[in-house]
């Protein structure tokens, strides 16, 4: 019988291949967990960026003075009807001098009158009305009712009247109230005299859409970028010195206003303070009012845009509309 062969001994297994191997045992841990972490993150939902802030504004603000005592001279809707209410109503109706324009949407063009003592502000579209503009001159005053005596559309609420005429949409605005039972505000029955006699000047009363200065026509290639057509609406003029540029169309509006005396800037008291913007000592962005406001020199400039529907107004559109201006009549 054949003895059985011894076997061959174990050949010793190399530590650079022990070393390779571990290497490579690693690499596939760490490509398996990278393709599980992959996984992981294709299952997560996409992440969302935060939402534009839309204006929530009607108009912008107008600039310190421009209530009548300083605008457009006349003649203009209040004008044309203080003989008529002072009859009316047996108590001296004046008019300021001076008109001005809002740019809001609609825009309107504003004047002021006066009666024992108490302002009463009426506004006339600049362009032709939109199906929504009553809607939105009515925004934020409060519960309105109808007001058969002006017509159908007509209504009054607790500080102003809006109401067509023709192919204009009108508001008469009491700053302290109509019919609330309050010593300086104006009563039912005035606000009505008032409307009526505004409805019936108002065809004979309207300004020519475009009134254009030749400092604002150098910003107009700008603002026509931003509403996306060619201006209907131009509304600029100058108050001792300072210039209001306005542009418009039915759906946007854009607004250059420098404050004729310094001023301060208010939303620099907020807490927390506004966004900086790259422009004046010092300069802010207001997204939630699509403005721009910002000191140059002893001048306070607020530049606006708005739009229907809102629509967010980023920064740099506005810095654009206001560059073009900076050199001429910003001091």
């Amino acid at each position: 019988m054949t003895a059985p062969r011894p076997r061959p001994a174990a050949t010793p297994v190399r530590p650079e291949v022990l070393r390779r191997a571990w290497c490579w045992l690693l690499v596939g841990a760490l490509v398996a967990g990278c393709s599980v972490a992959r996984k992981a993150d294709e299952a997560r939902p996409p992440s969302t960026p935060p939402p534009a802030v839309m204006p929530q504004v009607v108009a912008p603000p107008q600039a310190e003075g421009l209530d009548g005592s300083a605008g457009e001279p006349g003649p203009h809707v209040c004008s044309a009807v203080t003989a008529t209410l002072s009859k009316q109503l047996g108590v001296p109706v004046t008019a300021k001098p001076a008109s001005w324009n809002d740019a809001g949407l609609p825009a309107l063009d504003l004047c002021t009158l006066v009666l024992e003592g108490r302002s009463v502000t009426v506004g006339v579209s600049a362009l032709p009305r939109q199906l929504d503009a009553l809607d939105r001159l009515a925004a934020g005053a409060g519960t309105m009712e109808l007001l058969p005596e002006l017509g159908p559309e007509a209504r009054i609420g607790p500080s102003r009247v809006v109401f067509p005429v023709d192919d204009r949409a009108v508001k008469v605005t009491s700053a302290n109230g109509i019919d609330r039972g309050y010593p300086d505000e104006i009563d039912r029955a005035k606000a009505i005299a008032i409307s009526k006699a505004v409805r019936a000047v108002v065809p004979k009363m309207l300004r020519n859409a475009r009134q254009s200065d030749a400092a604002c026509q150098l910003a107009t290639p700008q603002a026509e970028r931003f509403v996306g057509a060619q201006v209907l609406l131009r509304r600029d003029y100058r108050v001792n010195g300072a210039l209001t540029c306005i542009w418009g169309t039915f759906d946007a509006t854009v607004a250059i206003v420098e404050s004729f005396h310094p001023d301060s800037i208010p939303e620099a008291n907020q807490t927390p303070p506004p966004r900086s913007a790259p422009i004046g000592r010092p300069g802010y962005y207001l997204p939630d009012k699509g403005e721009l406001v910002f000191r140059q020199g002893r001048r306070v400039v607020r530049v606006t845009g708005l739009t229907t529907p809102p629509r967010e107004i980023p920064l740099k559109s506005l810095l654009d509309l206001v560059g073009p201006l900076l050199p001429l009549f910003i001091r």
